[in-house]
């Protein structure tokens, strides 16, 4: 679970970064239009964002990073991030919404890239196990043993 937060962390802010850089970005053809067009393209001429979906990007890697430093906040990192995510993957599907209300696009290959970060992030927070024996210390920060 903390490397997972971890990964999903450095990820997150990997594409975040990226999505500032304007070479990583193709132009828009086509696409609904967006309330907040800044920075709106496709990353890696796949994915569609703008500059408020960069930002989201960057808050979710930061969360990520700061999450794997414990078992219980990579938990709620991953349980969040699964559920947030499959949200947002079925609101991609609904061309009504599929632009959260013309501020950040969701719709094309963000769907289904949204529904397997769900999927991956709901194993992470709801099936697999904290590891006994490092299920008793849950502070990292401080050294001290909880129970």
């Amino acid at each position: 679970m903390r490397t997972y937060a971890l990964i999903m962390g450095i990820v997150f802010t990997l594409v975040g970064i990226l999505g500032f850089v304007p070479s990583f970005l193709e132009a828009p053809a086509g696409d609904p239009p967006l309330a907040i067009s800044a920075g709106h393209g496709h990353l890696l001429g796949l994915f569609p964002v703008n500059i408020l979906h960069n930002v989201v990007h960057l808050l979710f890697g930061l969360w990520g990073l700061a999450a794997s430093r414990g078992w219980g906040s990579s938990r709620a990192y991953s349980r969040s991030v699964a559920v947030i995510y499959a949200v947002l993957a079925v609101m991609g599907l609904i061309p009504a919404l599929n632009t959260t209300f013309g501020l950040v696009p969701i719709y094309g290959n963000d769907v289904w890239l949204h529904g397997l970060i769900a999927l991956s992030a709901a194993y992470f927070g709801f099936v697999a196990k904290i590891p006994a024996d490092t299920a008793v210390n849950t502070s990292t920060t401080t050294g001290v043993r909880t129970y």
